[in-house]
């Protein structure tokens, strides 16, 4: 069987709730750093009207640059204002639903931050992208720098993430 390939990306950037142009509020400072449906512990959470994450987000993204419609925008700003989810995993599976018959093969992420360091929570990380997208974790790689501290992101203002998302379907030529 012969299968045609893309590729795309998704990006997507949030500021850390300590570093907003004004003070946080108590309820902001308590929010979690989630990435990738993953919580990072002891870690200082991302602005947003969802729950920020940063790595669904990309990779929502990334799915809406295969199938050509847009999750992050419009529809997840009825799901989140008016219908109150703010769970990033629902608006991810939203953008599933829209695949046809595309399947995903494999997803890269690099994250650009100053902070937290991550190493000890990219399996889990994996792991759990795996989980919600119906891959195998080891067709998830997950990259993290500092950028040598060039942007905002590497000075600690908050996390940038872009996602290369790789899906096949059958080419019925």
């Amino acid at each position: 069987m012969a299968f045609e390939y893309r590729s795309t990306i998704g990006q997507d950037s949030h500021r850390f709730v300590d570093r907003l142009n004004r003070p946080a509020t108590a309820e902001e400072l308590a929010r979690p750093l989630l990435l990738g449906g993953f919580e990072i512990p002891s870690a200082v959470g991302l602005s947003g009207n969802s729950d920020a994450d940063v790595i669904l987000h990309a990779l929502t993204n990334a799915v809406s640059g295969l199938t050509g419609i847009n999750i992050l925008g419009k529809i997840s700003d009825q799901m989140c204002l008016e219908e109150g989810i703010t769970d990033s995993r629902a608006y991810l599976k939203r953008a599933l639903q829209d695949m046809g018959d595309w399947q995903i093969t494999h997803v890269s992420v690099t994250i650009e931050g100053k902070r937290p360091h991550l190493s000890a929570w990219i399996d889990p990380m994996r792991k759990s992208i795996a989980q919600i997208i119906g891959i195998e974790p080891r067709d998830v790689g997950i990259t993290a720098t500092t950028g040598e501290g060039l942007t905002d992101f590497g000075r600690g203002d908050g996390l940038q993430v872009f996602c290369i998302l790789t899906a096949r379907r059958p080419d019925n030529e």
